[in-house]
């Protein structure tokens, strides 16, 4: 039997990292070739990586939820035959590899991908340039063969938690208890991190890493546009009331987002995604949406209404009342089909707000507050309820006058709505 390392293989032109979402098989299981052992999202799908042997899978090297540079060891399997699929010889990915049985720091023994030649290496530790830049910023460039490295690179997470461990040790001798050349020879180090911290550190939870893995996604790709318009809210409170009062248990919002369904119907645009080179638009047939949900502790997950514009007015209220109570048990649903999703901070007591593009989505609808606004009539002022809404756009997909037409048709919806 031989032991081999499994990387996470490059899965598009140009992609640098992927969110590790979930397992699908687990330590000791036997898996066949080009057998599903993991769940990965790119910025372009989410995508179930095949093992690239036959054999036993002896132990993951990550965790779920963490977003992993291409080509990071995830997981070493016992083979008989080091050869990965597609190939006649072990590739740098997929190199075989010696394994430790102790918690000491492992050598860098695996062939570095060709990606990587831009990398140094120093006393046998493979430093990246991110990481090297973070050595020199934190002033241990020159001790960095003592820092221990979960993986076969030396990763700023690693230089963390070199620092925290002596934070710790700082806090209990009295001293930061890390001396470097650079130290002896008058360089500056950053010990605030390391001694006198006058911070507490926690982990992020796994729902913030794949919102924020979508977020800078969409920093990265998007070209965001805003525009909003203001709309009377009178017809959906009236609906409301008329629910309460029978006992149903519609919200305006939830009659909003029917509202949003009957309009994406006969707006192609914001059913639409891009390609990752920009050549192709891919339209959904289907009006498939997002709704973001808030979690205690202010986290963020997705639910999801899947083909809105097959379902009956109550069949919608009983799929979108499910979806939002699978979100609120923390099931995030997101997918690559949900080109919109749709935010309610109105119910955050915020009257206006500027939304962000979340990844996979184009295009994000927030709702403000409800509120009264004095309106000008014949013998002085009424008072209406009115609200805001906000939409933030892909000008790549959308360009601003189909926006307007957009929500200039949500607009009318919402006013001529009845129950």
């Amino acid at each position: 039997m031989t032991t081999v390392s499994v990387r996470i293989p490059q899965m598009g032109e140009g992609l640098q990292e992927a969110l590790l979402v979930e397992f699908i098989k687990q330590p000791g299981d036997f898996v066949k070739r080009d057998e599903a052992i993991y769940v990965m999202e790119t910025d372009k799908a989410t995508t179930d990586v095949e093992s690239p042997y036959t054999g036993r899978l002896v132990e993951w090297k990550v965790k779920p939820g963490t977003v992993l540079p291409i080509g990071t060891e995830v997981a070493i399997m016992e083979v008989d035959s080091p050869t990965p699929s597609g190939t006649t010889n072990p590739t740098p990915t997929h190199a075989p590899m010696a394994v430790s049985g102790t918690s000491s720091p492992r050598p860098n023994v695996d062939t570095p991908p060709a990606a990587d030649q831009d990398e140094e290496t120093e006393s046998n530790v493979n430093i990246p340039p991110r990481t090297r830049k973070y050595l020199k910023d934190k002033g241990l460039l020159s001790i960095a063969h003592t820092i221990p490295h979960r993986g076969s690179k030396l990763t700023p997470d690693d230089v963390d938690a070199y620092l925290a461990s002596h934070a710790t040790r700082s806090s209990e001798t009295g001293h930061s208890g890390i001396e470097t050349q650079g130290a002896h020879a008058g360089h500056a180090i950053d010990t605030d991190t390391v001694a006198d911290a006058e911070f507490d550190e926690s982990p992020v939870s796994k729902q913030q890493i794949t919102l924020n893995y979508r977020l800078v996604r969409s920093v990265q790709t998007t070209v965001p546009v805003t525009v909003m318009t203001e709309v009377d809210w009178t017809a959906l409170n009236q609906a409301r009331q008329a629910v309460k009062e029978s006992g149903g248990k519609e919200t305006g919002f939830s009659m909003m987002l029917w509202c949003v369904a009957q309009s994406l119907k006969r707006h192609p645009q914001f059913r639409t995604s891009l390609s990752a080179d920009g050549t192709v638009f891919r339209t959904y047939r289907h009006v498939n949406f997002g709704v973001a949900v808030a979690l205690p502790g202010d986290a963020l997950v997705t639910a999801v209404v899947r083909a809105a514009d097959t379902l009956t007015r109550s069949q919608f209220f009983e799929e979108l009342n499910a979806k939002i109570e699978l979100a609120r048990q923390g099931i995030d649903q997101a997918a690559p089909s949900i080109t919109i999703s749709v935010s309610n901070i109105g119910s955050a007591s915020m009257r206006f707000g500027i939304p962000a593009i979340v990844a996979p989505a184009a295009s994000t609808l927030a709702l403000g507050e409800v509120f009264d606004a004095p309106i000008p009539t014949s013998t002085g002022f009424a008072f209406q309820k009115r609200a805001q809404l906000t939409l933030a756009f892909d000008h790549r997909i959308i360009n601003g006058a189909g926006a307007a037409a957009f929500m200039n048709d949500l607009k009318s919806e919402i006013q001529s709505f009845h129950w």
